[in-house]
């Protein structure tokens, strides 16, 4: 098959239907326990890839760093989760997922315990891509069996139960572990991110369903997923389009104090309001993609577009950045859009297709900093962050053009 073939509806179909049937429940076991185990999950991951950037003026001097070096620390456990989610989704095809969500948890609880007794810099690299691996993998699998709970006219809004998580983290857990960084020492923090991971797994363990892999599950199955090419334009999708947001957040804070000139404690707020954009974004976005899937991905984007070009306008009064920051950040709900668009166009390698979502969006992450940057050091300022953002939240319009022509397409023909 080449870049543009479409699956075959027939298969899609079976697929979906083995996706959104009832999976073996665990004893006492019910639907609002499963997401809530799950959901900790994503607060555990969501709290240590977010935290970590805020505590890096806290761990570079104890080990000896200087922030640009540091930085690279960030960038090893994005590594870890854009290798760790596809190699894990195919070499782990055969396990039973609430299985391989305890184990992805304990890994994950191993790289941040090992990241809290890091002794040097090197250990640190080494730690923070271990932590790293099982990201990817977790969110893709418990998203599978979130969505396996609900009928398929709900599995948008199951999943965006998951990323709750993450999206709650951002406006709790971070300021949390930021501030047991300050007060007790930034070791603490990555030791508390260990613990909620071992509770996660203590709680997937009671609560979820075993999730027996689909029959004739295999890693050549899910690499099966790589010639697909509605799977690669939806990955696209979110690299691309979801990096505008990045874009605007990692030069947040150093926007606030040179631009806005506000002071240094309304970082924390304001992060904080981005991150409750994040939230509701996900919640909304997930009711509308159960509805009108790919209308809503489309909407998401231009939504995007549309906020981070008033984020320059905004950027010199508190008072007006404040309110188009919580609305760029209603933007994070494409990423639950596009988890349930994978179910949809991976056919028979449901794992693979989900997990490499997050490998997608952590390619976001570097991709929407590093063009900020670049306009940056041609002399453009810091609110040219929102302009950077606007053009890539266009390729990402231009790119679900293309997969919704092509899907019209097949749909003509059929």
């Amino acid at each position: 098959m080449t870049l543009v073939d479409l699956p075959n509806t027939t298969s899609l179909d079976a697929e979906v239907a083995a996706t959104a049937a009832p999976s073996k429940a665990a004893p006492g076991s019910n639907p609002t326990l499963v997401l809530l185990a799950l959901a900790m999950g994503g607060f555990a991951i969501g709290t240590t890839e977010f935290a970590a950037m805020s505590l890096l003026p806290d761990f570079a001097p104890d080990l000896g760093l200087d922030a640009p070096t540091a930085g690279h620390v960030i960038s090893a456990y994005a590594l870890g989760v854009v290798v760790g989610a596809p190699v894990i989704a195919v070499l782990a095809a055969k396990v039973a997922r609430r299985t391989l969500l305890i184990s992805l948890m304990c890994l994950f609880a191993v790289g941040n315990g090992l990241s809290a007794l890091a002794p040097t810099y090197g250990w640190m690299l080494a730690f923070r891509f271990l932590a790293g691996v099982p990201h990817g993998a977790y969110f893709g699998v418990a998203a599978l069996v979130a969505a396996s709970l609900v009928p398929r006219e709900r599995r948008s809004q199951a999943v965006s139960r998951v990323l709750l998580g993450l999206t709650i983290a951002t406006v709790v857990g971070v300021p949390l572990a930021n501030g047991i960084g300050q007060f007790v020492g930034w070791r603490w923090s990555f030791g508390l991110v260990a613990l909620l991971a071992l509770l996660t797994a203590v709680l997937v363990r009671v609560h979820a369903p075993l999730g027996e892999p689909a029959e004739g599950a295999s890693p050549l199955r899910e690499l099966g997923a790589l010639k697909r090419g509605q799977v690669w334009l939806t990955l696209a999708t979110g690299a691309i389009g979801f990096g505008g947001l990045f874009s605007v957040y990692t030069y947040l804070a150093s926007t606030l104090l040179e631009v806005t000139h506000a002071s240094p404690a309304a970082i924390p707020a304001v992060l904080a309001v981005f991150g409750l954009g994040m939230t509701i974004g996900n919640l909304v976005c997930a009711w509308a993609a159960d509805r009108v899937q790919m209308p809503a991905a489309g909407a998401t984007l231009v939504w995007s577009a549309a906020t981070l070009a008033l984020y320059p306008f905004a950027s010199a009064n508190l008072w007006t950045l404040t309110p188009t920051v919580f609305l760029i950040g209603c933007g994070c709900g494409l990423a639950t859009i596009l988890q349930t668009r994978l179910m949809d166009v991976a056919e028979d390698a449901q794992t693979l297709a989900a997990a490499l979502n997050h490998s997608a969006f952590n390619v976001a992450n570097a991709l929407g900093p590093w063009l900020a940057g670049m306009a940056l050091a041609a002399g453009f300022g810091l609110p040219a962050t929102g302009w950077v953002g606007v053009a890539l939240a266009l390729g990402g319009l231009a790119i679900w053009a293309i997969s919704v022509s092509l899907d019209r397409r097949s749909s003509a023909a059929t």
